[in-house]
């Protein structure tokens, strides 16, 4: 299968995992619960791949590869769980004031992602430190803008 299918697969099944949750969420503290799930995941994953990027544990490029692909996957799911009214959590009020912003950050994110499989399906370990230079600098950026310490 290549990239691209496989890739638009991922993306549809990201999608269609992320449409039904926000039509579950009863409560705006289930939606929260999700949210925080889904990037409490991704920041596990992303964090290993980072680890071996940064030289704090062995380079290993099956690891890398498979932590990687979650990373681009999960990277779909937590924004079901911004709808309206579903503040709370660590998320700023500003999410919901500023959309399109919010949306951008959230676009740009997947996209850095799915850089990052890619870079680690090819094993190549400084591309790898290069993309996960930009995805880190992506979550900081929405991070520092719309999530409370």
């Amino acid at each position: 299968m290549n990239i691209r299918l496989a890739s638009l697969l991922l993306a549809a099944a990201g999608a269609v995992a992320a449409a039904p949750a926000a039509a579950q969420f009863a409560k705006s503290e289930d939606a929260i619960h999700y949210r925080q799930s889904a990037m409490f995941l991704q920041s596990q994953h992303f964090g290993r791949v980072a680890a071996m990027a940064n030289g704090r544990v062995p380079f290993d490029a099956a690891a890398a590869a498979a932590n990687a692909e979650l990373v681009a996957t999960i990277s779909k799911l937590p924004w079901a769980g911004f709808a309206p009214g579903t503040e709370g959590g660590k998320a700023k009020p500003d999410i919901w004031k500023e959309q399109a912003k919010f949306k951008e950050l959230s676009d740009k994110l997947q996209a850095d992602t799915e850089k990052l499989a890619a870079a680690a399906k090819g094993g190549n370990l400084d591309a790898i430190k290069a993309q996960v230079a930009a995805t880190g600098e992506t979550c900081k950026s929405c991070h520092d803008t719309f999530r409370s310490r």
